[in-house]
Order: structure tokens, then C-alpha cells, then sequence
């Protein structure tokens, strides 16, 4: 049994001219142990499918798939409160800008022992002991004086730091990654992917990094989506696509990669595709 398993999402937002699929009906499953990699431009619908099933969109959103399970529970039908349950303990998330989404009035210790609170129910020493370990755990220098910082006192690779601590503290089954290395320097990025896929190794669980950096998902996914404009364009293992792309976006996508480039300028995904291509997704 998949770990994750969605079919036919759709999620719609209502504007001046009526509803606007921001995700058109996609499929896809993650096990436990495996990494999946959702890539695509910005707009293309990743994280939106992913907050559908956090349960983090605005209840103007309309919702609706064939099948949205998480270990075999429908996740449509679960209660507030038993969803409120999941998320946040078997199923977490590292959102895309960690500064924005710490709460800046509470020390990130807070923040933290929190999340220990209310899913583990640990006391307060044991909070306070659990917090120390995780900060030590993603790498933060002196964890004891780094739990009574506020979210402006601390740099953006620390802030993702504190996230990631606060995504695994439950030890979740399924962690979704969004952008993890977004606006990080090289060096930060580097240590974060590593960090995220030691910890993937150590506990085995399914972990989906939805990314533009066609570096990262060849550096740690096992299979990939191509999503544009809402849709699902193509998935394989992540050498299959490398090798051999099928969809025509696909191989624009990675032809469109600096290192590609040919002449005195950089290509663009437009360079090579024409509505026909897309099916008239353009």
C-alpha cells in the first residue's frame, strides 16, 4: 500500500472571470522510504496540490479528487479534529519561507515544544530535552541558548533549521519539503539536502521535495513529476528522465538548463515548445 496515494486532483480558486484550476487533475503515490520529486516553473501547481492535502488552503478553494489516501484513510473524510491529528505528526511539512512561516511573537523553543505538546504529549522537562536534541540534531550551535530566539534574531538557514526540527519532531511517516533551499547560499543548500536525506535514510520515511532545481531532484529523488501549468506532464525514475525525456516540456525544461545553453544567451522553455506541444496547456 502506498503511503500516499492521490487521483485526479483538481484544486480551484474563484476570481473576477470564474474558477481558475490552479492544479487540473493530477495523480501520484509516495512509499515509505522513497523520495519523490515534484518539479516544474513557479505557478505550476506543486505546493498548491501539496497544501490540498495538508489541509492549508482557503476554505474558498474547491477541492475535489477521486482519491486523496494517506495510509488507506481518506483524507476528504477524516473530521477536523482526527486531520488536525495527522498533520503535523505522521504527515509534516517544511514550507517554502521559514521566516514567514514562524510565528514571530514566540522563541522558536516554543514553537518547537508546541508541536511535542499537543502530538506527543510530553511534559515539560521532556519537551524542553526533545527540542534540545532535535536543534542538535539539524545542526543549530548551542541548542540551550538557541530555544529562547526569536524567529528575527536568527539568520534564514537557521530559520530553516528550526523548520525542519519542528517537521520531524513527531517523527513523521510522510514529510513534504517545499523548496527547502529557496534563497539559502550555495554552502546552506548543500547541508540542508544533506541533512534531509540523512534523516529520509535514518527513518525511512516518504519524503516529496517539490523544487524547480532539476540539480536537486537529480541529487536526491528516485522518481519525478513534471507538472506545468496545473498538469501532470510526465513521470518516470528520476535516469529515465534524465536520459531519456518523453514529454515535450520535459526535455524543454532541462534543454533550458544554464549549463545547456549554447551562444551568447540563455534559452527559455518558450525557445522550444509550441502550444501544440503542451496540448494547449501554453
Amino acid at each position: 500500500m502506498a503511503l500516499l496515494d492521490i487521483q485526479n486532483l483538481t484544486v480551484e480558486f474563484q476570481t473576477s472571470t470564474g474558477w481558475f484550476k490552479a492544479v487540473d487533475g493530477v495523480s501520484m503515490s509516495v512509499n515509505a522510504g522513497e523520495v519523490l520529486a515534484i518539479v516544474g516553473e513557479s505557478g505550476s501547481g506543486k505546493s498548491v496540490a501539496m497544501l490540498a492535502v495538508m489541509g492549508l488552503l482557503p476554505w474558498t478553494a474547491k477541492i475535489t479528487a477521486d482519491k486523496m489516501q494517506f495510509q488507506g484513510r481518506d483524507i476528504q473524510k477524516l473530521s477536523p479534529a482526527d486531520r488536525r491529528k495527522l498533520i503535523g505528526k505522521d504527515v509534516a511539512m517544511i514550507f517554502q519561507e521559514p521566516v514567514a512561516s514562524l510565528n514571530p511573537c514566540f522563541t522558536v523553543g516554543f514553537q518547537i515544544e508546541e508541536v511535542l505538546r499537543l502530538h506527543m504529549g510530553l511534559g515539560k522537562a521532556e519537551r524542553r530535552a526533545r527540542a534540545i536534541e532535535l536543534f542538535k540534531l539539524v545542526g543549530l550551535p548551542s541548542p540551550e541558548d538557541r530555544l529562547n530566539h526569536f524567529p528575527h534574531q536568527m539568520s534564514g538557514g537557521q530559520c530553516q533549521r528550526v523548520m525542519i526540527a519542528i517537521a520531524i519532531a513527531c517523527n513523521p511517516k510522510l514529510l513534504i519539503a517545499d523548496e527547502p533551499t529557496t534563497a539559502l547560499d550555495v554552502t546552506i543548500q548543500k547541508q540542508i539536502l544533506d541533512l534531509l536525506m540523512t534523516l529520509q535514510a535514518e527513518t525511512g520515511m516518504g519524503l516529496i521535495m517539490i523544487t524547480h532545481d532539476m540539480g536537486v531532484v537529480a541529487e536526491t529523488a528516485d522518481r519525478v513529476i513534471v507538472q506545468y501549468k496545473g498538469r501532470k506532464m510526465e513521470e518516470a525514475d528520476v535516469l529515465s528522465l534524465f536520459e531519456n525525456p518523453q514529454n515535450p516540456y520535459t526535455k524543454a525544461l532541462l534543454s533550458a538548463l544554464p549549463e545547456n545553453a549554447t551562444g551568447d544567451r540563455l534559452t527559455t522553455v518558450s525557445d522550444f515548445l509550441t502550444v501544440a506541444d503542451l496540448g494547449g496547456a501554453a
